[in-house]
C-alpha cells in the first residue's frame, strides 16, 4: 500500500520531487531577468513612442453617448428616428476608422435602409410601445461585430490570408438573434490571425490600434470590437471568448464585456470552429458594450432559448452576496507582476462593495492560479489532426512554419510572426492523452471543484483581467502568458465580466473581472453595474498618443 501511494505522489507531480528545488530556482532567476529585461524594454519604447501623439476627434454628437438601451426607448418614442442614430455611428466610424483601422467591411447603406423600415414600423402604429419593446426591444439600433461571426453577404475572414475574399452565406445564429430582437448590423472589425492572438493584427486588413494610445495594442482577437465601443463608434457589439478575447479588448479600451457560462449562448456560424468538444466548452459569445445596463438586455437576446438558465430576470440583493477576491496568480511562469494601478482599482472596488453594501470581502489565495498558463495550453490540446499550420492554410493546406518564416524575414510571407511562432510552439507543447496533459487536465478538475465549493450559487470572485494595462504594439510576443488571468476562467466554464475602473498613470484604462459559479452570470452583471455606479465606468479617449 506504502509503495501505491508514493508511486500515485510522483505521477502527479509535473516534476520529480528531487528535481524541484533545482529547478524553481531557475525558474525564479529567469523570472527576475525576464521582468528587468521587460522593465528596459517599457523605458526604451516610452522614450522612443511617448512624443507621438495625434488628437482623438471629439465625440461632439450626444448620441454616441447614449447606452443602447436609452437608444431604443428613445426609437421607439419617436424621440429619435433610427436613421438619425445609423447616421451618427456612420460618421463617428469616418472620422476614428482612419487613425485606429478597427472597422474592416461595412453595410452603410443597408444599415440606413433597414433604419428606414424601423422607423416606418414605429409610425404606422402597428404595435404599442409596449408591444414593440417586448418583441423588438433594440428596434432599429446599430450593432456591430468581430470578423469572425458571420453576417450574410460580409466578409468574414477571421484575419486568414486565404479567407481574404470569403463572403458569408448566411447570418450566425447570434446576429439572426440580434437582428430578431430589431438591432441593424452596421459593420464588421479586425480580429488577430485565426482569432487566436491577443493583439488584432493579420496580414489581410493590417493592424488595429488602441483608442487611447494608438502605440498600444486593443487585445484581440475581438480587439476591433473592443477599440470600436471604447470611441464611441457602435451602440453595441458582439465579441467571442476562448482564452480572454472579449475580456481582454474590452478592458484595454475601457468598456465592459461579458463572457457567458459555458453553452448559453450558440457558435454557429463563427469561423474557426473548435477542434473538439472540450474546446467548444471554453467558447463564450457575449456582448461588448460602453455601459453596463445594456450587458444583460443584450445577453438575453444571445442566449436566445437557454436564457432561461439564467435566471437573468431574478433580481440579485447585493447586500446578501459572499465577495472574493485575489490581487495575482501567485507569480505564474512568464506571466508579468501586477501593476500598482491594478492592484489600486481593485482594493478601491473591495472597499466600494465593503462599504456601500455593508458586506465583508474576503481576500483569498488559490495557489493553481500559478499554473493556469500550462492548464489551459493542456486543455486546449486536441487529436483531431486540425493544427494551428492548417487553420493558417484555412484547412487547406498545412503551411510551412520555418519556410514561412524565412519568408516573413524579407517581408514576402502572408501570415503574421506569431502565428507561425504559434505554429512551432505547437509542435513543441503538451500532446492529448500524454502523463501531462492528464495531470494538468486533473489540476483544472480540482481548481473548478475548489472554486465552485468557494462561490456556491451566491458568490463573486473579483480578479485583474490583465497584469497590466494595454502593451505596445507587438510587445505581447515578449509577454506571451500575460493572458492566462483571463484563459483559466474560459477552462473552467465560468462566466465573467470584464468592468472598467478608470485610468491610470499611463493615461490607460484600469479595470478588473467579475468572477461567478456556472450560470450566475447574473450576479457578474449585478456587480457590474454596482461599481460603474459607485465608481463610474467608461471614460471617453480624448487623446491619441
Amino acid at each position: 500500500m506504502g509503495k501505491h501511494t508514493s508511486h500515485k505522489k510522483q505521477r502527479d507531480e509535473i516534476i520529480p520531487p528531487k528535481k524541484n528545488k533545482f529547478v524553481l530556482f531557475i525558474k525564479a532567476v529567469y523570472r527576475r531577468f525576464y521582468n528587468f529585461a521587460i522593465i528596459v524594454i517599457r523605458a526604451l519604447l516610452d522614450f522612443f513612442l511617448s512624443h507621438k501623439a495625434k488628437s482623438m476627434p471629439p465625440i461632439s454628437d450626444p448620441i454616441l453617448l447614449e447606452s443602447a438601451t436609452s437608444l431604443a426607448q428613445k426609437i421607439r418614442t419617436q424621440k429619435l428616428t433610427s436613421v438619425q442614430v445609423i447616421n451618427s455611428f456612420i460618421r463617428r466610424i469616418k472620422e476614428v476608422n482612419p487613425l485606429l483601422n478597427c472597422v474592416v467591411d461595412e453595410r452603410f447603406k443597408d444599415a440606413l435602409e433597414d433604419g428606414a423600415q424601423a422607423d416606418m414600423l414605429i409610425k404606422s402604429g402597428r404595435y404599442t410601445e409596449k408591444e414593440l419593446e417586448e418583441k423588438f426591444p433594440f428596434l432599429g439600433v446599430p450593432f456591430t461585430t468581430k470578423d469572425q461571426l458571420a453576417v450574410k453577404g460580409m466578409i468574414q475572414t477571421a484575419g486568414i490570408y486565404r479567407r481574404r475574399n470569403n463572403r458569408a452565406t448566411e447570418d450566425s445564429d447570434v446576429v439572426a438573434l440580434m437582428r430578431k430582437s430589431g438591432a441593424i448590423p452596421l459593420a464588421l472589425t479586425n480580429v488577430s490571425e485565426v482569432c487566436m492572438w491577443w493583439e488584432s493584427v493579420n496580414t489581410v486588413h493590417g493592424r488595429t490600434s488602441n483608442p487611447y494610445n494608438t502605440n498600444r495594442i486593443v487585445g484581440g482577437s475581438s480587439g476591433g470590437e473592443g477599440c470600436l465601443q471604447g470611441c464611441a463608434g457602435s451602440a453595441f457589439g458582439i465579441g467571442s471568448d476562448i482564452g480572454g478575447s472579449i475580456r481582454m479588448p474590452a478592458f484595454f479600451n475601457g468598456i465592459f464585456g461579458h463572457k457567458p457560462s459555458s453553452y448559453i449562448v450558440s457558435i454557429k456560424g463563427q469561423y474557426p470552429d473548435p477542434n473538439s468538444e472540450e474546446q467548444r466548452s471554453f467558447i463564450g459569445i457575449g456582448p461588448m458594450v460602453r455601459h453596463a445596463v445594456d450587458l444583460k438586455p443584450m445577453l438575453k437576446i444571445l442566449a436566445g432559448d437557454n436564457a432561461k438558465f439564467l435566471n437573468l430576470d431574478s433580481p440579485v440583493d447585493l447586500k446578501k452576496i459572499n465577495v472574493f477576491y485575489q490581487e495575482h496568480d501567485g507569480g505564474g511562469f512568464m506571466v508579468s507582476p501586477v501593476d500598482r494601478d491594478q492592484v489600486m482599482v481593485l482594493r478601491k472596488s473591495v472597499h466600494h462593495l465593503e462599504t456601500a453594501l455593508n458586506i465583508k470581502p474576503k481576500q483569498v489565495h488559490i495557489d493553481k492560479f500559478r499554473q493556469s498558463g500550462p492548464i489551459w495550453i493542456a486543455n486546449m490540446a486536441d487529436n483531431s489532426g486540425v493544427d494551428f499550420a492548417l487553420q493558417l492554410g484555412n484547412k487547406e493546406v498545412r503551411i510551412n512554419p520555418y519556410k514561412e518564416l524565412l519568408k516573413w524575414t524579407v517581408g514576402k510571407s502572408k501570415h503574421t510572426l506569431i502565428g507561425l511562432l504559434t505554429c512551432i510552439a505547437e509542435d513543441n507543447s503538451v500532446q492529448h492523452g500524454s502523463e501531462q496533459h492528464q495531470y494538468l487536465v486533473k489540476k483544472r478538475d480540482d481548481l473548478k471543484a475548489e472554486m465552485q465549493k468557494m462561490l456556491g450559487d451566491n458568490g463573486v470572485f473579483l480578479y485583474p483581467t490583465h497584469p497590466t494595462p494595454a502593451p505596445y504594439h507587438n510587445e505581447p510576443i515578449v509577454r506571451t502568458f500575460n493572458f492566462t488571468y483571463t484563459a483559466i476562467i474560459n477552462v473552467l466554464g465560468f462566466p465573467a465580466t470584464t468592468v472598467p475602473l478608470g485610468i491610470g498613470r499611463e493615461g490607460l484604462p484600469l479595470g478588473l473581472q467579475v468572477i461567478a459559479n456556472v450560470n450566475q452570470d447574473r450576479l457578474c452583471l449585478a456587480v457590474a453595474e454596482e461599481l460603474e455606479r459607485g465608481l463610474g465606468g467608461w471614460v471617453p479617449p480624448e487623446i491619441l498618443c
